[in-house]
């Protein structure tokens, strides 16, 4: 008698707050997906890590596109790694670029690099490192070389489906900000929901280090009417205005981009973020993922 195939089990991991990460197959696009506890932390593609799946990873990729000339090389930070999938996208996009990638979980991080392993070798000189640790932490006694230096710091931290409350504050802002170029640009991932108090007061304390911001979103999640995800765009320098119409033709679509009085109507009335008064960020329905 044959026997009945049994599937194996997807990778996985046990994290250090009890979580379970798995690694399985994307059910809507090529690839393969990340998730900690059912939740989808990241898509990754590894025949082409330009493909990115979940929108506001592409909305992202869109603002990384426009920094400094195009293919220039870039000197990135990433607080919160999940699958790699930004820092392969500047891998392939920008050769040459040196990446630091900051990550909590060192289970994580050998369950992704065993299984959707980082491009061999380096390209054109460029590098990507892993430090792992809380990424508040980690920022905090980093070599003070690296200050001043990075074109560009993608904050996309979450503990489950939330984002821990000591790095949506001011203060970890204030030193984020510290390794910005001049001209660098910090990308922070929001997740909120109907009425976005919690991006309001996001985009508010952003605003309060980094003059110039911009948010991109889906335009229904912009308005507070559904839960999604809140891309800010921030630096000390003015954010060309040249980036609207290439950042809207990207998409994913329908897409929104806000500057200048749609971010100070966005804002207007909300408190900045403080150690002492930070929370995380507000948990998703416990639907929002289901298949």
């Amino acid at each position: 008698m044959a026997r009945a195939h049994v599937e194996a089990p997807p990778p996985q991991a046990r994290l250090s707050d009890g979580s379970l990460a798995r690694i399985v197959p994307s059910a809507f696009a090529s690839g393969w997906e990340l998730e900690v506890d059912g939740t989808p932390q990241s898509h990754v593609d590894l025949d082409d890590p330009t493909h990115l799946h979940f929108e506001y990873v592409a909305r992202m990729g869109a603002v990384i596109d426009q920094l400094a000339s195009p293919e220039a090389p870039l000197t990135a930070i990433h607080l919160g790694a999940g699958a790699y999938t930004l820092p392969r996208y500047v891998d392939a996009t920008r050769p040459g670029s040196r990446q630091q990638v900051i990550e909590l979980e060192p289970a994580l991080v050998a369950l992704v690099r065993e299984h959707l392993p980082l491009p061999s070798g380096s390209r054109a000189g460029g590098s990507i490192r892993t430090r792992t640790g809380d990424a508040r932490a980690v920022l905090e006694r980093m070599p003070a070389g690296i200050r001043g230096r990075a074109d560009l710091l993608i904050s996309d931290i979450f503990h489950g489906a939330r984002t821990p409350a000591h790095v949506t504050s001011v203060e970890f802002y204030r030193l984020a900000a510290q390794y910005l170029a001049e001209d660098g640009v910090l990308l922070v991932n929001v997740a909120d929901g109907a009425g976005l108090a919690f991006a309001r007061r996001q985009a508010a304390t952003v605003r309060s280090e980094l003059a110039h911001v911009a948010l991109l979103a889906e335009v229904q999640v912009l308005k507070g009417r559904r839960f999604g995800n809140i891309v800010i765009a921030a630096s000390r320098t003015p954010l060309p205005t040249s980036w609207l119409p290439r950042l809207m033709a990207a998409g994913p679509h329908p897409a929104k981009v806000a500057q200048g009085a749609e971010v100070e109507a966005f804002v207007a009335g909300a408190r900045i973020v403080t150690d002492a008064d930070a929370l995380p960020s507000p948990a998703p329905s416990a639907s929002l993922f289901e298949r």
